[in-house]
């Protein structure tokens, strides 16, 4: 079983909202054989709270605004450290770059196939990497 091709019409709108609020480190895995819950993941990243939530709104607003999508659940949003979006087919983790690197994601999903992305999403690997070597913060390794 693969991703339907709503599944991947969501992640890509959702990635690009992402990319345009310059999230870090876009990537989608379609996790429709290993998981019955939902075809695919969307994880992103910002080095703030507040960045955080702004990609998650604008996921939300963009994905209702042109896809008619509206999220079933949102979580984490108290602490926007790591905010969860699940739309049934896609589920969106955006995190905060430091619980990216603790959780690592990634290399939960590893085994399952990476979803084309747009080229702006494309664009944010190593962002993370890139913004802590500037700041001085955690190392930012995400594989």
């Amino acid at each position: 079983m693969t991703a339907t091709e709503r599944s991947v019409e969501l992640v890509n709108a959702a990635a690009q909202a992402a990319a345009d609020r310059l999230a870090h480190d876009i990537i989608a895995y379609d996790v429709s054989d290993v998981l019955s819950i939902t075809d695919a993941f969307l994880i992103a990243s910002a080095p703030n709270d507040r960045q955080v939530k702004s990609i998650v709104d604008e996921i939300e607003e963009r994905l209702l605004k042109e896809l008619g999508a509206k999220p079933v659940r949102r979580e984490g949003d108290r602490d926007a450290r790591w905010i969860l979006l699940d739309y049934v087919d896609i589920v969106v983790h955006v995190q905060h770059s430091e619980e990216r690197v603790f959780y690592a994601l990634e290399r939960l999903w590893k085994d399952c196939p990476e979803l084309s992305l747009p080229e702006d999403a494309v664009k944010t690997r190593g962002k993370g990497k890139e913004h802590a070597e500037l700041t001085g913060g955690a190392d930012g390794e995400l594989n």
